[in-house]
């Protein structure tokens, strides 16, 4: 669920931030200082607004990092559940997966940023670990499926062409920058033409 819909009451707090704002500039700080690093009052001093002010929107820190985890995992497994990533043959599924998941990284940038750089230091982090590595299973499953049917090389094991190109997907997040020359679209492009190109039967 995002962030902007999550479950428990509005708690809009103070005029000026709703909670999904506050979850935005949380998520940039984490980034910018760490999670472990990032207190409480650093970011009511960021918001500029009192601790008890904060609490009003979130009932801790590990709330909000649990949001913005969940903002990101549930895109990017809301990508194998769409037509493209569900439908046609599996190198076409394959490549629409890795589409979407570019998208959502360009999309959801910080988030997925935040993402990333979790290490399994918490119940939270580690049940985002358990996530990402079932949507990599996923992944691999599909990939998996394309060797059968004689659409990808057999001779590349299934789970490591999952890791390498989702390496290649992830490092766009240490240069891709919003506005830059190289726009959503033609980035996801890109990174599918090189991952299957190298990955299809001749």
């Amino acid at each position: 669920m995002s962030a902007s819909t999550d479950a428990s009451p509005a708690r809009r707090g103070r005029p000026g931030y709703d909670r999904g704002q506050v979850l935005a500039v949380a998520v940039g700080l984490f980034n910018e200082q760490g999670y472990d690093a990032t207190s409480v009052a650093d970011l009511a001093s960021r918001l500029g607004l009192t601790k008890s002010a904060l609490y009003h929107h979130f009932d801790s820190k590990e709330q909000l990092l649990a949001l913005a985890l969940a903002e990101a995992l549930d895109s990017l497994e809301g990508v194998l559940d769409e037509p493209e990533g569900s439908a046609g043959d599996p190198a076409e599924r394959l490549g629409a997966v890795l589409r979407g998941a570019v998208r959502v990284l360009v999309d959801k940038l910080p988030y997925v940023t935040l993402l990333l750089r979790v290490r399994g230091n918490s119940d939270v982090e580690r049940a985002a670990l358990e996530r990402r590595r079932a949507f990599n299973h996923r992944v691999t499953a599909l990939v998996a499926e394309a060797q059968r049917a004689g659409q990808i090389r057999a001779d590349v094991d299934g789970a490591v062409a999952t890791r390498l190109v989702f390496g290649m997907v992830n490092s766009i997040v240490e240069w891709y920058r919003p506005g830059g020359p190289v726009d959503r679209e033609r980035l996801a492009h890109d990174v599918v033409a090189v991952a299957l190109d190298g990955m299809r039967t001749r």
